[in-house]
């Protein structure tokens, strides 16, 4: 009976390792050092699209960044 707990708890231990280990674990993007944002503003969330970059920052502006060459395509402000 020792024995037969013993291999249940072994078992339920290599089960939650598998689980912790094969978890995906999506990694942090990073800003592209290409884009610049503007003077005074700090990021707060970035968004990838397939062929732009969709920042919002600290002063509840999006702006909207072409993903091929890094340039602002457009800037919008949350009211």
């Amino acid at each position: 009976m020792t024995v037969l707990t013993a291999v249940m708890i072994g078992g339920v231990l290599v089960i939650i390792a598998l689980l912790v280990i094969r978890s995906p674990h999506a990694p942090a993007l990073p800003l592209p050092d290409d884009i610049a944002l503007p003077e005074g503003t700090t990021l707060q969330a970035v968004t990838y699209g397939p062929d732009f970059y969709l920042v919002v920052t600290n002063q509840n502006t999006v702006l909207v960044y072409d993903r091929a060459t890094g340039d602002l395509r457009k800037m919008m402000s949350l009211d």
